[in-house]
């Protein structure tokens, strides 16, 4: 089953019980997938929900820290809530040990040297990682390798 098929599964059953925070999360996600439908003329696919659902986890990270900082705790735990639920449809997040695997062997296959080279060893990580690592933490942790 693709994965946007799941979402939908998941949206009927949270309508069945009445769970308000699920079922608004899960339409904002497939309002996403319904978007990105209509702006790029091409299905959703199951690497490009996983793209999405991972700019859509990013998007909700900086709102609670913004809402943090404002004092505003009400927004940032229905920010957090949401993140729950995107969550669930992400793969299970890689340990530090594996990151570290893929991020060398990704340098040994580019051949990169310096940190010029961090956009090619960046392209080789980014399909293997997507949505199992947070991206900025990846580019920090290959800088420091190539430094």
């Amino acid at each position: 089953m693709m994965l946007s098929e799941r979402i939908k599964e998941d949206m009927k059953s949270a309508m069945r019980a009445k769970d308000k925070v699920r079922l608004g999360a899960i339409r904002m996600i497939l309002s996403a997938f319904k978007q990105y439908e209509v702006d790029e003329q091409a299905p959703v696919t199951d690497e490009v929900a996983l793209k999405l659902l991972d700019k859509m986890l990013k998007q909700r990270r900086d709102s609670v820290a913004q809402y943090e900082q404002a004092g505003r705790e009400d927004l940032a735990e229905k920010e957090r809530a949401e993140m729950a639920v995107i969550q669930s449809y992400l793969p299970a997040p890689l340990s530090s040990e594996e990151l570290e695997q893929l991020i060398d062997a990704a340098i040994s296959e580019t051949g990169a040297e310096t940190v010029r080279d961090m956009g090619r060893v960046m392209n080789v990580l980014r399909p293997k990682i997507q949505g199992r690592a947070d991206m900025g933490q990846v580019g920090q942790l290959v800088k420091q390798k190539l430094n």
